[in-house]
């Protein structure tokens, strides 16, 4: 049975030399190949990068003001209505 989780997909690298010792002796201190350090540092950053756009802390003070505004009805926006009744080039022509 295939392993969902294989690798199949590559990614090269140009880099200096000097770069490449410092890979390189940082992977030799974790016990690890240059690749496997590379991808799990990598990874760790894109998790760092990545998590304000998936979770957000908030005090409770800011948690009853963020529900608050979320229960809200929502303020009229005119011109966004306006523009959303024009015709648009996808709706059908005028049976007329």
């Amino acid at each position: 049975m295939p392993n969902p989780q294989a690798r199949s997909t590559k990614l090269d690298l140009r880099l200096t030399p000097e770069a490449k010792a410092r890979l390189s002796a940082a992977a030799w201190e974790r016990h690890q190949s240059v690749g496997q350090f590379v991808l799990s540092s990598a990874l760790e950053r894109a998790d760092e990068t990545l998590a304000d756009r998936r979770h957000f802390g908030l005090n409770a003070e800011r948690w009853s003001a963020f529900m608050a505004a979320l229960e809200m009805p929502p303020r009229a926006l005119p011109r966004l209505e306006r523009l959303l009744r024009e015709p648009t080039p996808f709706d059908p022509p005028d049976s007329a």
